[in-house]
């Protein structure tokens, strides 16, 4: 199978992931491989997730000439990824 090129494309397989392991329809060999294919798939979107967090910057206010002040944008989140 085609690695997922977008973060979307990832999400759409990872709920396919999610639906073939809830069904309850593979055997145990495809089932754990399913399995660390979803995982996989997790740390590729928390990956993105926080590669686009760098990304996006604060407006705080304006200096003299009235340019806008930026600063990183701090975002805690309550879930962490394991890795």
């Amino acid at each position: 199978m085609a690695e997922p090129k977008t973060f979307e494309d990832s999400l759409v397989e990872l709920e396919r992931i999610v639906l073939d392991l809830e069904a309850g329809e593979t055997g145990l060999d495809q089932a754990l491989a399913r399995y660390e294919q979803g995982v996989g798939l997790i740390r590729r979107c928390y990956d993105q997730l926080r590669k686009a967090e760098l990304r996006i910057l604060e407006v705080t206010g304006k200096d003299e000439a009235g340019n806008p002040l930026l600063r990183p944008f701090e975002h805690t989140s309550a879930v962490k990824a394991n890795g």
